[in-house]
C-alpha cells in the first residue's frame, strides 16, 4: 500500500494539480491496490463450526481419500478468490500448526480443481481438538492462480491459532481449499456457487452441532 501510494498516489495528486484528466489512470490503480489489500475485522458466525478460510465463491465440494494431503477420508471445499475479493486468508478452526509445505508450479485458472495439483501452492496442516479431547487433522491450501504470483503464509510450526485468525494471503486472484475428515462432518453448510467470507461464513458444522436459528432435536420433541 505504501509502494502504491508512492508510485501512483503521489503522481496522481501532482497530475490532478497540473492537468486533472492525466490523473485518472494512476488514481484508479492506486485506489484499486488500497481496496485489494483491505483487511476488515471478522468474527465467526458460529463458535463450533468450520469457517471459510477465504473470501470468494465456492467452486467445488469434493470427497478426498487417504492419498490426499489430509491423509484420510474427508471433504475438500475449494474457494475461488477474484481480484475484487478480500485476499487475507484465515484459519477455519482453532488448532496447532504441524507442517507447512511450499510447492512450485504453474499458474493455471484457479477456478478449476486441477489447479490444486498443478499450480504453485502452500499447504498448511494443523491439528484441532474435537469433542472428548480427540484430535484430528485439518488442511488449508493456498493456491496461486492465473494472475496471482505471490503466496504469503504468516505461520510457523508449533504455533497455536484461533478460528478466524489471519494466516496469510495470495496476491491478485487465487484459490484456497479446506480439507476436513469425514468424521468431523455433520453438515456441509454451503453449495457450489455460493459466496463466502473469510473468518465469517460457516462451511461445515461438526456432528451434533446445529445453527443458532435451527431448533435442536431435543427442542422439537
Amino acid at each position: 500500500m505504501v509502494i502504491a501510494t508512492v508510485v501512483c498516489g503521489v503522481p496522481a495528486a501532482v497530475a490532478a494539480w497540473l492537468f486533472w484528466p492525466v490523473a485518472v489512470l494512476p488514481a484508479a490503480v492506486w485506489v484499486y491496490v488500497l481496496c485489494f489489500f483491505r483487511d476488515p475485522q471478522r468474527r465467526p458466525a458460529e463458535d463450533n463450526a468450520f469457517i471459510s478460510p477465504a473470501d470468494g465463491k465456492v467452486v467445488d465440494i469434493t470427497p478426498v481419500g487417504a492419498e490426499s494431503p489430509l491423509g484420510t477420508d474427508g471433504v475438500r471445499i475449494g474457494i475461488f478468490m477474484s481480484i475484487f475479493n478480500v485476499h487475507v486468508n484465515r484459519s477455519p478452526c482453532a488448532g496447532a500448526i504441524t507442517k507447512i509445505e511450499h510447492r512450485p508450479g504453474g499458474y493455471a485458472d484457479a477456478r478449476k480443481p486441477e489447479a490444486a495439483e498443478r499450480n504453485e501452492a502452500t499447504t498448511i496442516w494443523l491439528t484441532a481438538n474435537g469433542q472428548a479431547g480427540l484430535s484430528f487433522p485439518v488442511v488449508v491450501r493456498q493456491i496461486a492462480g492465473l494472475i496471482a504470483r505471490r503466496i504469503v503464509t504468516d505461520l510457523h510450526i508449533g504455533q497455536e491459532i484461533a478460528a478466524g485468525q489471519r494466516i496469510g494471503m495470495v496476491k491478485f486472484g487465487s484459490r484456497v481449499e479446506m480439507m476436513i475428515p469425514q468424521c468431523m462432518i455433520g453438515e456441509i453448510a454451503v453449495q457450489v456457487g455460493q459466496a463466502v467470507r473469510a473468518g465469517r461464513s460457516v462451511l461445515v458444522r461438526p456432528p451434533g452441532d446445529s445453527p443458532p436459528d435451527r431448533p435442536t432435536q431435543e427442542k422439537q420433541t
